[in-house]
């Protein structure tokens, strides 16, 4: 069987490559940090991180991932509830909790397992999920394992998310659910809008965090504090994984009893290995250093501002961003290749998202702007652009 099988795979991936589609992964030789190092010794600007807050390489993140495995061991061997939970665990889940003014936490392994287990625990057939149709593929793959009710708006349209809760009433129990900063795009959901309409239609409301915890709001404290929302959002799910030091690990926090719920019956949780004590050590401490200081977040968003002014003088075609990611768009596959195959020959590391991660004719590059970029970064940066833009044709 493998060989007519194998045939048929090697005929795909033919099609792919072909199409332009073909995702290649390039080696980095060092840490992850706003000039990196790649594996033909070349040094690079990386613009393609979800390293937002610049904390990837912190000395002061490393040490406290090295004195949580000094003491804590390096691994759990277990899940959860027989033998994988220490002091550590539970004092990051307040702390996450204290971030987003929450009542409890629970951890995961990652937010796509956050997202995976957090429908299919709460809802049955008898309710309805209406989602963003520009939602993280996490969030789609979870609405499938739920039996809900399922319903799809246009990206951020109110007035089709209107229509959805009105077609829901036939249901239970209704949520709405969407990413808090949309993560190709770079724009921001409506949040205000959004709760006022769960409040019309006796909704909830879920919100994945992991582009926008550490990045919108006047602190970084995500879409609550953005529009002012906070006790009106049900449940957060996010991630370890981008802002708050980029390693692994998920998390939904929210209200009380949600949480109890998805401790009794998410499988994600039920069945995956405790986040390793290093992991957990350096996460107590980024939360530690955002109740400190608001400088890291202050110097992303000026980052933004700056980058996607300069971008637009010269002529780019970039998404509306309240966020640290700038779409750069360039609408063709092939051309979103070349155009970061000849920044790499700049210096400068960007990576060209198509099909299927975007949908078709919508290629770009992703900028995603940090706190670990400093001004120089960022107008080198500019200037390839400018100069690889010319070249193609993209700007004039």
């Amino acid at each position: 069987m493998y060989g007519k099988f194998q045939q048929y795979l090697k005929d795909e991936l033919a099609a792919i490559e072909e199409a332009g589609l073909y995702k290649k992964e390039r080696n980095i030789e060092s840490s992850q940090s706003a000039e990196i190092t790649l594996a033909d010794g070349s040094k690079a600007l990386n613009f393609c991180a979800n390293n937002y807050l610049g904390l990837s390489n912190s000395p002061r993140l490393i040490k406290a991932a090295q004195d949580a495995m000094a003491a804590r061991g390096f691994g759990m061997s277990s899940v959860r509830f027989i033998c994988g939970t220490q002091d550590l665990h539970k004092q990051l889940e307040k702390a996450i909790s204290d971030f987003f003014h929450t009542e409890d936490t629970i951890l995961y392994a990652a937010c796509f397992d956050a997202n995976g287990g957090v429908f299919e625990p709460l809802f049955t057939a008898e309710d309805a999920i209406i989602s963003d149709a520009l939602n993280h593929a996490s969030i789609i793959d979870g609405v499938r394992l739920c039996k809900a009710q399922r319903y799809r708006y246009a990206n951020a349209d109110m007035a089709d998310l209107e229509r959805c809760l009105q077609e829901a009433q036939a249901q239970r129990f209704r949520v709405i659910a969407t990413d808090g900063v949309f993560s190709m795009d770079g724009n921001v959901a409506p949040m205000d809008k959004i709760c006022e309409l769960a409040e019309k239609y006796d909704a909830l409301v879920m919100v994945d965090e992991s582009h926008s915890a550490g990045v919108v709001g006047k602190t970084g404290r995500g879409v609550a504090e953005q529009f002012d929302c906070y006790g009106r959002i049900d449940i957060f799910t996010g991630t370890l994984g981008k802002a708050f030091g980029g390693a692994v690990g998920g998390f939904t926090t929210g209200r009380k009893e949600i949480i109890d719920m998805l401790r009794q019956r998410s499988r994600p949780y039920l069945f995956s290995n405790s986040i390793p004590p290093s992991v957990v050590g350096a996460s107590i401490e980024v939360f530690k250093m955002l109740a400190e200081s608001n400088e890291l977040h202050t110097k992303q968003q000026d980052n933004v501002t700056y980058f996607r002014e300069k971008m637009l003088a010269a002529g780019f075609d970039i998404k509306p961003t309240q966020s640290a990611i700038c779409a750069v768009m360039l609408y063709d596959a092939k051309l979103s290749q070349v155009f970061a195959s000849k920044m790499a020959e700049e210096g400068i590391f960007v990576t060209g998202f198509y099909y299927p991660v975007v949908p078709k004719g919508q290629a770009r590059i992703r900028v995603q702007l940090s706190a670990a970029h400093e001004k120089e970064h960022l107008d080198k940066a500019i200037a390839a652009f400018i100069k690889v833009g010319k070249e193609l044709g993209v700007i004039k």
